[in-house]
């Protein structure tokens, strides 16, 4: 029998590695003998004599070209570098998008976004006892212990906050704790008591409780239920703290039989080795309950028959279109690349001999090849859905199936210039794939000195129409355009050449100022923005086209936002096609003016989805025939429009800017306190990053909500840093404060990195923050903050806290720009009117 074909399709297949975990830096004290010797990093021991052992230790020596011994692969690491051997071995595996269950506690290790560099798409699994594990950790706000009541809340809450986007599945390891029996009767009562046995030995906790495990399983069961969040679940084998016997996937059969958990997806890892036969009976039987399995860790720790044999056990009943391979790969870049390699020669083999025997042709075993490899991961952790993404530099939509074989025939490669304005050089997909995935665009230096009334470089910006910088997309933000869904759009960074960052590049400043805050305080900015735009309608005047508000109704209208309902949804609609979570949308007090509020992210993130949000917004209205304007001042007799940016500071997955008890002032943490007062000291010369035009001073004026003098204050609407207690927070604490100077016209990327260098100078040097005020501002106790751009660019000139974090060129292009904007816009008085069509 020719199974040739069979044999090109399961070499040439883009792999989706559905379940893995962080790699660590080379000088992590987690030695590299692990990746031989133990299954995922947790005890799973296998001793250098094993089969697996020296297997692997031969393909890992075969591929680098070095000495086959442990000695000669670790001096291959040494000398090539973490870079170097991640990028050879994720090339050598043909992953295309890996999941990762970052609930591992390895020394050193990197986190989730740091993959995004070699792989096109990396998405987070959630470890719940994990997750647990850190709640539990922390004290409660009021002092008070820890109740099943007040866990839950915040267990809940906690998941609830990451999932938009953000997550793609949960996980659970109850069969390492108290196995997979679950009782799905358990009380609160037995869940309380067993919180109280669990918080009386000490700090840091391990949940070992049984009753509490199976309290945090089936709670969490619900919450992917309610999200649509599947879950995976350790099955089989483990680490020596596992009891094998518990941990058969048929103890679960009161949980898959129980009609509260009917809708639950659910993934039975690592093949649940020796338990593989157990497993294809449960994913036969329970098809509605969508039992999936996962063969990730059998292979590649198993002898080859040993692998073979699980794989066949797997499909003895299961369907072909749940069961997924991932490598379950973990610290180190090689086991990545065995679990690809392996997994590649046990598939064909024992689809090959599915052929020969009758079970299946060569075409149907080609078509489950493709299912096993990538589509039925694609299709149930719903990657492609949820984030619009076609990975770009593989052949993968055309490789699978029609399905994903959409007709995507450009791709828009976006930037945002100095002045804020959004850019994008479009690319024939083909040429996107072979060329700019690896090479980037080339885009000359001159683009990032241009103001918002030229396209040519500010004078003085340093930057000239000689020299070119290279646009190298970063392949993480590579999306779907709603509105045209032919089209692709995917955010690029500026580069010298691929890997190395431009000196003026928004999003790598951005990075940078984040890794430094972290660095330094293990802290991490999140960010949420409020989204004010215009919406403009065309009307003809004496023959004349003219634009004007949308409608006159006030704020909130109900019956103007049934006007623009149409536009309103779809832009939702839209934005939830991104992954970015709207969590609010509603009429605005001037003329025609909405606003869309995004749910909180990392910064480096909220900035992208604040670019998508933009241009979602914009395009969306378009299709209308409306015009969307994010103008700070549209009429000057009229409200302006902001882009009120929201922000707090976290650690672990804990919000630390929340004050935790009495002793908290203005319920505010000390952390929270001195970063705030670093922003406020430094407030003058920040707004030339985040206000950045003449007409944004136009905007920021007394009693419009809007910030004109400098103090802070407890939910005062005029305050230009407002601390925040939403819905749901406890009296007399604040989750984060709000900046209601960032406007609509500012580079988001650049704002933020500005917040963030004021942020930690107020950490370093330990600023006090006035006390607020919380009444309306009174002119003759308040400082006035800059009512003009010319005073906040000579407050920028003698401040000199961004000179670490901003280089000394980008700050003088970008002083040159403002500079160009002051002496255009003020020989122009009516030129603003222009803007409309910039922003």
């Amino acid at each position: 029998m020719d199974t040739s074909e069979l044999r090109k399709a399961v070499e040439e297949v883009e792999l989706v590695d559905a379940h893995a975990h962080n790699i660590v830096s080379l000088d992590s004290n987690f030695s590299f003998i692990h990746a031989f010797s133990e299954a995922n990093g947790e005890a799973l021991s296998f001793s250098p004599n094993s089969l697996s052992f020296k297997r692997n230790l031969r393909d890992i020596a075969k591929l680098y070209g070095s000495e086959i011994s442990l000695q000669g692969v670790e001096e291959y690491r040494r000398v090539s570098g973490l870079q170097s051997i991640t990028s050879s071995c994720f090339k050598a595996a043909r992953i295309t998008a890996i999941l990762i269950d970052d609930g591992l506690t390895f020394d050193k290790k990197h986190d989730v976004e740091w993959h995004k560099n070699f792989i096109p798409f990396v998405g987070r699994i959630l470890r719940i006892e994990r997750l647990a594990e850190e709640i539990l950790d922390e004290d409660l706000p009021d002092g008070s212990s820890w109740t099943v009541d007040s866990f839950t809340t915040a267990f809940v809450s906690n998941i609830a906050v990451t999932v938009a986007g953000e997550i793609f599945g949960l996980k659970s390891i109850a069969a390492y704790r108290s196995g997979l029996e679950i009782n799905t009767n358990v009380t609160n009562n037995d869940a309380e008591e067993g919180l109280r046995q669990t918080l009386i030995a000490g700090k840091p906790l391990r949940i070992a409780n049984k009753n509490l495990i199976d309290y945090i399983f089936l709670r969490s069961l619900e919450v992917a239920q309610s999200y649509d969040l599947p879950m995976q679940i350790h099955t089989g084998f483990g680490d020596k703290d596992l009891d094998l016997r518990l941990s058969n996937p048929l103890h679960l059969r009161a949980v898959l039989e129980d009609k509260r958990y009917s809708k639950s997806r659910i993934v039975l890892l690592h093949a649940s080795y020796p338990f593989s036969r157990e497993a294809s009976y449960l994913a036969s039987v329970y098809s509605q309950a969508n039992v999936y399995l996962d063969f990730g860790l059998a292979i590649p720790k198993l002898s080859v028959h040993g692998m073979i044999s699980s794989m066949k056990e797997l499909l003895e009943l299961a369907p072909l279109n749940k069961v997924m391979f991932s490598t379950d790969g973990y610290a180190f870049p090689e086991t990545f690349y065995l679990g690809a390699k392996k997994s590649r020669e046990v598939v064909f083999s024992v689809l090959r001999d599915a052929c020969i025997d009758g079970d299946l042709s060569v075409p149907e075993a080609v078509e489950a090849t493709k299912d096993i490899f990538a589509r039925n991961a694609i299709h149930f952790y719903k990657i492609s859905s949820v984030n619009s993404v076609i990975y770009s530099h593989s052949n993968l939509s055309q490789n699978l199936s029609g399905d994903l074989d959409i007709d995507v025939s450009l791709v828009r490669v976006m930037w945002v210039d100095g002045a804020g304005q959004h850019r994008c050089r479009a690319v024939p997909k083909k040429r996107f794939n072979d060329v700019v995935v690896k090479n980037g665009v080339g885009l000359a230096f001159a683009v990032m000195g241009f103001s918002s009334h030229m396209d040519g470089p500010a004078e003085g910006s340093g930057l000239t129409a000689v020299g070119e910088t290279r646009l190298v997309p970063d392949l993480s933000t590579l999306r779907r355009i709603p509105w045209n869904k032919k089209d692709e759009m995917v955010l690029a960074d500026m580069c010298v050449k691929p890997g190395e960052a431009w000196e003026y590049c928004p999003r790598d400043v951005l990075r940078r100022a984040s890794k430094i805050l972290k660095d330094e305080f293990d802290l991490e900015m999140n960010a949420g923005f409020e989204n004010e735009f215009i919406l403009l309608k065309m009307l003809k005047r004496e023959g004349k086209e003219e634009w004007v508000p949308f409608d006159s109704s006030p704020y909130c209208s109900a019956s103007g936002f049934d006007a623009a309902s149409p536009v309103l949804h779809e832009v939702v609609d839209s934005l939830h096609s991104l992954g970015i979570a709207v969590e609010q949308i509603h009429g605005e007090a001037g003329k025609g003016q909405f606003e869309v509020v995004l749910k909180y992210t990392i910064c480096t993130k909220a900035a992208d989805n604040l670019i998508f949000t933009r241009e979602v917004v914009r395009a969306i209205a378009r299709k209308h025939g409306l015009l969307a304007t994010f103008i700070p001042k549209y009429a000057l007799d009229d409200l302006g429009s902001g882009s009120h940016v929201h922000l707090s500071l976290w650690r672990n997955g804990q919000n630390v800017f929340m004050g935790s008890g009495t002793s908290s002032k203005n319920g505010i943490s000390t952390l929270g306190r001195e970063f705030m007062a670093g922003i406020l000291q430094h407030l003058p010369s920040i707004l030339a990053f985040i206000a950045p035009l003449p007409n944004s001073y136009d905007r920021l004026q007394p009693n419009t909500w809007s910030g004109a003098y400098l103090f802070w204050g407890n939910e005062n609407k005029e305050a230009p840093l407002r601390a925040s207690s939403p819905p749901g927070t406890l009296d007399g604490l604040v989750t984060n404060f709000e900046m209601k100077s960032f406007d609509g016209s500012a580079n988001p990327y650049l704002g933020l990195a500005a917040i963030l260098a004021a942020g930690i100078d107020g950490l370093r040097r330990h600023l006090p923050l006035p006390e607020p005020v919380d009444t309306n501002p009174n002119p003759e106790t308040l400082q006035r903050l800059p009512a003009s751009l010319s005073e906040s660019l000579d407050a920028l000139h003698k401040d000199d806290f961004l000179k670490e974090f901003i280089s000394e060129k980008l700050l003088t292009a970008i002083k040159a720009i403002r500079k160009a904007e002051i002496e255009h816009y003020t020989k122009h008085k009516d030129a603003y009117k222009e803007l409309i069509h910039r922003y």
